[in-house]
């Protein structure tokens, strides 16, 4: 039952992150800039939380976890610098693609690293899912610019990759202690790059949609929804995390197509359609060992 909450959950983290792309059209605001005050509203978010239930962050475990929360905080922020740098140099599809290169890697280093055994069942399910995110992404459809850009969409997978894997080392801490903690210091790690970017000056929100806009995202779609997903991916097979995981770009793009009127075209149905089968195939795949019922074998009452 746990496992069934902590999957839906995470569905909900993926739903949610899938959607921010549709609000950013509405953010007159740098994308490092929201990323930023994503950050530091999220973490905020979380510790005005645990204050409303009277908890108090477990200061003993974020020191026994200091070193690989300091290590995964930066590595989201640099998840998050490279993927803006990404979109400057190459297109949006280009660089979400390389970017969503990242569940295969877990998925090819987990036996390596976390010495995981591999559902082998699964990869049939993981390559549908990765062929689908390749033609929802529209990336065969025109230039793919300066190709800089593809090193970049491939270093912020890189370093969310890493995320991913320190995560799972961190031991006996809750997931609001871990997710404040790695929001704040990624804001830390993006201020420099922003301020850099914008020749030296703090951006704030020019209009009263940007400032709720921004604020929706740092409490909902960053407070909340990270808890669910990083809670999600620590308990998780790793196969369940990668294919669910793909759904992201469909809702994103689903987005698009309903409420903003972009043409989605017939490589991105079938895309999406791959992404959606390979997420429910994969989760009808009983866990290895386990015997799938019998009719025979039922023991209701006669």
């Amino acid at each position: 039952m746990r496992l069934v909450k902590d999957r839906i959950l995470f569905v909900v983290a993926v739903i949610l992150y899938g959607t921010i792309g549709l609000f950013l059209r509405f953010v007159d605001l740098p994308s490092e800039a929201v990323a930023f005050y994503r950050g530091v509203i999220g973490g905020t978010c979380i510790l005005v939380y645990k204050r409303i239930k009277k908890e108090k962050p477990d200061l003993k475990a974020i020191r026994n976890n200091l070193v690989l929360l300091i290590l995964s905080g930066v590595m989201l922020g640099l998840n998050w610098i490279f993927l803006f740098a990404a979109y400057v140099n190459t297109t949006v599809a280009v660089a979400s693609l390389c970017n969503y290169m990242a569940p295969v890697l877990v998925v090819l280093l987990t036996p390596l690293i976390l010495k995981e055994r591999l559902d082998w069942r699964k990869i049939p399910c993981i390559l549908a899912a990765l062929a689908g995110i390749v033609l929802v992404s529209g990336v065969f459809g025109g230039d793919i610019g300066n190709p800089l850009g593809i090193l970049y969409g491939l270093l912020a997978a890189a370093c969310f990759t890493v995320l991913v894997f320190l995560n799972r080392k961190l031991k006996d801490i809750s997931a609001f202690d871990r997710s404040f903690v790695q929001l704040y210091l990624s804001a830390l790690t993006i201020f420099p790059y922003m301020m850099i970017h914008n020749g030296g000056w703090f951006p704030f929100p020019s209009d009263l949609q940007s400032g709720l806009i921004v604020l929706m995202l740092g409490i909902l779609h960053t407070g909340v929804a990270y808890c669910f997903y990083f809670n999600g991916m620590a308990v998780l097979p790793v196969q369940t995390v990668a294919i669910l995981g793909y759904l992201e770009p469909v809702v994103s793009v689903l987005c698009s197509a309903l409420f903003l009127q972009e043409a989605m075209g017939v490589p991105g149905w079938i895309g999406a359609v791959l992404i959606l089968a390979a997420a429910v195939v994969s989760e009808r795949i009983p866990p290895p060992g386990e015997k799938q019922e019998k009719p025979s074998e039922k023991t209701t009452p006669e």
